[in-house]
């Protein structure tokens, strides 16, 4: 599993983000962007963001390291402002650290890529479903000239609707993905390479070793599956039929 750690300091908001991520400070010496579990979305936006950078991170892209972090009720006491103050005390427990990357800066149309990379961070987003890459929110920094991806948590959205039940992997499995508002867009056309390469990577060893890091406080039951394990082998289950077969869902191919 990602590391755990505890906060020790809460430093300040960060007030881009509609879930009101925070500057920390853990007793490991590092410096974190806290995603909390008290946030209006919930636990599973948590696991999104686990899971996609994982898969990123064994993909070759880069992505910031993780951890668990453990936040206190003492350290809400401490903080003046009441809407920051209310999502620390609900926050209680284990949330999400995100390494912050110090001198970091966002992306920008202007901004150079390696091509090959480009459609590498494209196929990722469709494959994982993940919305949250149009020019309205890049959730790309570039850090030491290279490219950094962050902000999963809008991913893998079929785990929303499993109030019910898991459901079928299959209807996942054949979800197109509507490319047309991503950041990458111009570079579907090297898609069949970057598939050829990437998808027999993505096997269920893989899988499991990506679910394996997500803590299991995250991982809430749905009705018909009660185990963290059974959640685990869902999640694996849905990305497995994502991945085998034609991939219905890789965007159209246009002239690279």
């Amino acid at each position: 599993m990602i590391d755990r750690v505890v906060a020790t300091r809460y430093v300040t908001p960060l007030r881009e983000g509609g879930s009101l991520p925070g500057i920390v400070e853990a007793d490991d010496f590092g410096t974190y962007v806290l995603k909390f579990r008290g946030a209006g979305q919930g636990l599973k936006v948590l696991v999104a963001e686990v899971v996609v950078a994982e898969l990123a991170r064994r993909l070759g892209l880069r992505v910031p390291a993780l951890a668990a972090v453990e936040l206190d009720a003492a350290i809400a006491k401490y903080e003046a402002d009441e809407e920051v103050q209310d999502l620390l005390t609900a926050s209680v427990g284990l949330n999400l650290g995100v390494d912050f990357l110090p001198g970091s800066f966002g992306w920008d149309p202007n901004s150079v890529v390696d091509f090959d990379e480009a459609a590498r961070v494209l196929w990722l987003d469709a494959f994982t479903a993940n919305v949250d890459r149009s020019w309205r929110n890049p959730n790309v920094l570039l850090w030491h000239k290279r490219l950094w991806l962050i902000d999963h948590g809008a991913a893998l959205y079929f785990h929303h609707g499993w109030s019910r039940g898991v459901g079928d992997p299959q209807r996942f499995a054949a979800q197109p993905y509507d490319a047309a508002d991503h950041i990458m867009a111009a570079h579907t056309g090297r898609l069949r390479d970057v598939d050829a390469e990437l998808a027999p990577r993505v096997d269920e060893a893989m899988l499991i070793d990506v679910l394996e890091q997500v803590p299991d406080e995250w991982l809430e039951p749905v009705p018909g599956i009660e185990d963290v394990a059974g959640i685990r082998r869902a999640y694996v289950e849905y990305l497995s039929a994502r991945v085998l077969g034609d991939r219905p869902w890789l965007p159209r191919l246009s002239a690279a």
